[in-house]
């Protein structure tokens, strides 16, 4: 689950940090504003990246994706970016606790297996 959430959350430190200048440039949201929302939850993606090997890195990620998906009050195309990598950091969570109990049920298969 660890992989494919971290590779979720660096993709959208990448897209966030480039939505300051969209929101600066393009929808004449104020510089501080601009700055502080898309370039804060960059930063926010990168430290749920690194705490991800504990449960407080899964639910910051979860904020940030409610921040990413706020970001379409500011920037309507947000709304529609904010949600596919909603729905990105799902799946891979989803996707993440199936392997790990596949995983861990295969374990045990192997070690109730005599010789």
């Amino acid at each position: 689950m660890k992989h494919m959430a971290m590779a979720v959350l660096c993709f959208e430190a990448v897209i966030l940090g480039l939505a300051s200048p969209v929101l600066i440039m393009v929808e004449n949201v104020p510089v501080a504003l601009g700055l502080t929302a898309g370039l804060g939850l960059a930063l926010l993606c990168l430290v749920a990246c690194g705490l991800l090997r504990g449960p407080a890195g899964e639910w910051l990620g979860h904020l940030v994706q409610v921040g990413a998906v706020g970001l379409g009050f500011l920037a309507p195309v947000m709304f529609f970016v904010g949600g596919m990598f909603a729905a990105l950091w799902a799946g891979a969570i989803l996707l993440g606790r199936k392997i790990e109990r596949d995983r861990a049920r295969w374990a045990a298969a192997e070690g109730e297996q005599p010789g």
